[in-house]
């Protein structure tokens, strides 16, 4: 995989978001080879969540992962992460958390499922991920799609309630 990026997209909507998120990026950090690409953070809607569910503060980082690093290996990364601030089993579907981490692109690497599928099925889909996914990567082209992140941004309806925060 080499000079291919991993781009991970980062989400909270329990306890302090900013805090979380900004100290993910540092851990994150420690995987990558070079300094971390790292998206402005935005404010948006849930998602498929629980009604009532607290709006997320989303962001999308991209890192050179080490030579010996696989999309698995960087899964289960990924996930300890997520308990290290106190991810829970699911007991509801998308219910708010402390962090939440996605696997999006793992270089050219494409997964079919079903312990991980990559690219992230609804990546292309969501604007939540693309807004901040096109700050840092606008001419990425998602494996399985014709299109650059920024054209796919293009073509998603607009989101009024979804805000960058500074």
């Amino acid at each position: 995989m080499k000079d291919e990026l991993v781009f991970v997209a980062l989400g909270s909507n329990l306890g302090r978001a900013r805090e979380t998120l900004c100290r993910a990026m540092d851990l994150l950090q420690e995987l990558s080879l070079r300094p971390l690409l790292r998206s402005c953070l935005y404010v948006t809607a849930p998602v498929d969540c629980p009604p009532g569910s607290p709006d997320f503060l989303n962001a999308v980082v991209g890192l050179a992962a080490h030579p010996e690093e696989t999309p698995e290996s960087m899964i289960g990364r990924l996930q300890a992460l997520e308990k290290e601030f106190g991810r829970q089993p699911k007991l509801v579907l998308n219910e708010p958390r402390p962090l939440d981490l996605d696997l999006i692109v793992f270089g050219s690497e494409v997964r079919p499922g079903p312990a991980l599928i990559l690219p992230h099925p609804r990546a292309h889909e969501r604007r939540f991920v693309l807004q901040p996914l096109s700050e840092i990567a606008p001419e990425l082209v998602l494996p399985g799609q014709t299109c650059t992140v920024a054209q796919l941004l293009e073509n998603l309806p607009a989101d009024a309630a979804m805000r960058r925060v500074d």
